[in-house]
């Protein structure tokens, strides 16, 4: 199986022509709306544990939101979709078409010779949301119609709970694994023999915090990864 990790939300880093939107944003940018914590990270670590190429982007999801299609009303934030229809097209052109084009290719590359690919796209969540504390401190999320996804995400779910007893580990949880999205997005192109597409949510409670959970989590996460896919 041909394993790719994706990181869409690895940095808050603003192209220095487009600095004035984000005049005294500064502490915005910080904050889960400007990016993953803690999830590039992650990603580095999965890319050494499995031998895997990895594909990611610290432009922040406040300039454009890589996980969003086109057509998604949040691509661009309230900063970003002031520009003109230029600019927006320039956006688009230099930073979104090319990062989703090298994951397509690559995908492409391994179905021309009947390799599946297993996706695994890494983030981190905030821990609470329009004051609601998630529950959960790792989310596995997949489309209930794959089969190959479901399998996966139950068996790595069995996994991370034998080895992290202490920690909550939900499916499709804190969003839906087939809502808008990169994963989605490549599921239209590609079928579920040639593409099996996860993302792997973790709580930024623990990443803040930098507490034992989320040391663990990045020591033994590849691990486990490799242990399911074998």
């Amino acid at each position: 199986m041909n394993i790719i990790i994706s990181c869409e939300h690895g940095g808050n880093k603003i192209p220095k022509c487009y600095l004035p939107l984000f005049k005294n944003k500064k502490i915005l940018l910080n904050s889960h709306r400007g990016w993953d914590p803690g999830a590039l990270a992650l990603a580095n670590k999965i890319t050494q544990d499995l031998s895997a190429p990895l594909y990611y982007s610290t432009t922040s999801r406040l300039l454009i939101d890589l996980n969003r299609s086109l057509h998604h009303p949040k691509l661009f934030s309230e900063f970003s979709k002031t520009v003109d229809d230029t600019t927006r097209q320039k956006i688009i052109d230099t930073i979104y078409i090319p990062y989703r084009t090298r994951i397509t290719e690559h995908i492409k590359k391994f179905k021309s010779a009947t390799t599946p690919t297993m996706h695994l796209s890494i983030h981190s969540f905030t821990s609470s949301l329009g004051g609601i504390e998630r529950s959960a401190d790792i989310g596995l999320l997949y489309d209930p119609t794959r089969q190959s996804e479901k399998n996966f995400c139950k068996k790595l779910q069995k996994s991370l709970k034998q080895a992290f007893p202490h920690l909550i580990v939900r499916c499709n949880y804190p969003y839906r694994g087939n809502a808008n999205g990169l994963t989605t997005s490549l599921r239209r192109q590609f079928n579920g023999r040639d593409y099996s597409g996860i993302e792997i949510e973790i709580n930024q409670k623990h990443i803040i915090a930098n507490n034992k959970a989320w040391l663990m989590i990045k020591k033994k996460l590849g691990n486990l990864i490799l242990d399911n896919v074998k």
